[in-house]
């Protein structure tokens, strides 16, 4: 019985049965196997492998299983014998030991996933197969790579084999860039919520990698900002994966990278493994795309008409209402510009998150009112940054706590549920709370350059002279990161370590001037 039950799953899966006949050839060989395991080594599906496991004899030792060995017989005529698809890079896998050693340990102590941005951990093995793939196809030494987000680490993967490659990180998860910083292979880091921009220190990179939501919104999203990271000649490295069941899901997400006017210069199939994502075998396929002179007309049209839902869990799923919250009456009153999604009944002018974010508004008004959907919380600090009203409001449905450096611009208290009023305070007395304030009120503007122009101010207010290169060298020594990001795009972590910066460069003006 369980012969013909076998037979007819492969008769069913046809030239696709490869996939059956590999799990099939792992259970009969003796080892002991989990589920998860069987899924991953073969790329296929969960619900593919228990419909095999249901029509086999099982011998079970805890959460591990395999056929009896008395049954294995019955079943060697239908093996598959030959390897999966050949791994353009395994060869050279033997030769990085102990990177692949490192790279499990960094990847074992990195932050838990988080499922509402449908984080799913890639194997270490496969992060270091992405940066051994990326220098053999590509001319890394000198290059610069942009993570379009980076769970999985590779941005480490490629420092520890290809150090002289130039990397830079955006994410919107502030655990993942304290983490890579606290690495010291000298990733720079940006924070970015991608539904609202790109930093603008990310740009003109050549090579973008990301491995996104895999959702025709999230993975569209996550390219189009990708290719915005790049120079003209530049490619696209992509992780998106599938159930062997669904082809339909890869066919929406290929019409979306096709509206994107991408060419395909290479497809590995389930190059990357992962720990979990059971559902479509803990597999992906790796894209190589390339940009084409009408690309960027797309990737403008695409986020100009982005919407907040890209993911599969969560308050910004697709199923999701999402949106913006429900505005109690009178929440906007007496405000005189109104940030993000209001009704269309309210008189005062609006701009949008994404826009507030991009560049200072054009007035100055007094009185600021943001309307913050489910989901984008982690932009509260940024939204605030960006403002230079003395006055904001915010409504949400699950406001955080703001985080320590924004004490010393606003003054927070809650005007009622989800409705949270930011105070900009006095100006400080002293020389260093002085300066960090500048730099905190132009969140817009170039961190470094700002904080150069404000320790020239304090010189002079001194009455002494400090030479713009003179300021220059006191804030890298104090904080090399600062160059060539803004208040608005520094991580959270760089952010509360700004204050103790600021003051060691005010405290040494006395040695240098």
């Amino acid at each position: 019985m369980e012969r013909d039950g076998v037979e007819r799953l492969l008769t069913e899966a046809g030239a696709d049965s490869r996939r059956l006949r590999h799990a099939l050839t792992l259970l009969c060989d003796g080892q002991w196997q989990t589920l998860p395991d069987v899924v991953r080594q073969t790329a296929t599906s969960r619900r593919t492998v228990e419909a095999l496991l249901r029509e086999l004899p099982l011998e079970h030792d805890g959460d591990r299983l395999r056929v009896p060995l008395a049954d294995t017989p019955a079943y060697q005529d239908l093996l598959s014998l030959a390897p999966p698809p050949e791994d353009p890079v395994a060869h050279l896998l033997p030769h990085y030991a102990p990177e692949l050693e490192r790279l499990t340990a960094l990847i074992a102590g990195a932050p838990r996933a988080r499922h509402v941005l449908d984080h799913v951990s890639a194997t270490p093995d496969t992060v270091l197969r992405r940066a051994l793939l990326l220098g053999a196809r590509f001319w890394l030494p000198g290059a610069r790579l942009l993570c379009v987000g980076d769970h999985d680490l590779t941005s480490l993967a490629v420092k520890l084999i290809h150090p002289e490659t130039d990397v830079t990180v955006v994410d919107v998860d502030e655990r993942i860039l304290a983490y890579i910083d606290a690495q010291g292979l000298d990733v720079r880091t940006r924070w970015a919520d991608l539904r609202l921009g790109l930093p603008a220190s990310a740009r003109e990179h050549d090579l973008a990698l990301t491995d996104p939501p895999y959702t025709p919104e999230g993975t569209s999203l996550f390219v189009a900002r990708a290719v915005e990271g790049l120079r003209e000649e530049g490619r696209v490295v992509l992780a998106y994966g599938v159930s062997e069941r669904t082809p339909m899901l890869a066919l929406k997400v290929q019409q979306e990278l096709a509206n994107l006017n991408l060419t395909y210069e290479a497809i590995y199939p389930d190059f990357n493994r992962y720990f979990g994502a059971e559902a479509i075998g803990s597999a992906a396929d790796l894209y190589v795309l390339r940009p084409t002179t009408k690309t960027r007309p797309a990737v403008q049209s695409r986020l100009s008409r982005q919407a907040t839902a890209i993911y599969t869990q969560g308050p910004q799923s697709i199923e999701s209402a999402g949106g913006a919250p429900s505005v109690p009456a009178g929440a906007a009153s007496g405000y005189d510009l109104l940030v993000g999604e209001w009704p269309k009944d309210l008189p005062q002018p609006r701009v949008r998150l994404s826009t507030w974010l991009a560049k200072p508004y054009a007035a100055t008004p007094s009185r600021v009112a943001i309307a913050l959907p489910s989901g984008l919380e982690s932009a509260l600090p940024r939204l605030l940054l960006a403002a230079r009203a003395a006055h904001v409001r915010v409504l949400g449905s699950a406001l955080p706590p703001l985080p320590s450096p924004l004490s010393a611009v606003y003054e927070v208290s809650e005007a009622g549920e989800g409705i949270l009023d930011a105070v900009r305070r006095p100006q400080p007395a002293s020389e260093a709370d002085s300066v960090l304030r500048r730099i905190l009120d132009n969140g817009h503007a170039k961190l470094a350059n700002t904080w150069r122009e404000a320790l020239i101010a304090v010189a002079r207010d001194q009455g002494t002279t400090l030479t713009k290169n003179e300021a220059r060298a006191l804030i890298r020594d104090s904080a090399p990161w600062s160059d060539d990001l803004t208040v608005l795009e520094t991580p959270l972590h760089r952010l509360s370590s700004l204050p103790e910066a600021v003051t060691t460069t005010v405290s040494a003006l006395t040695t240098t001037t």
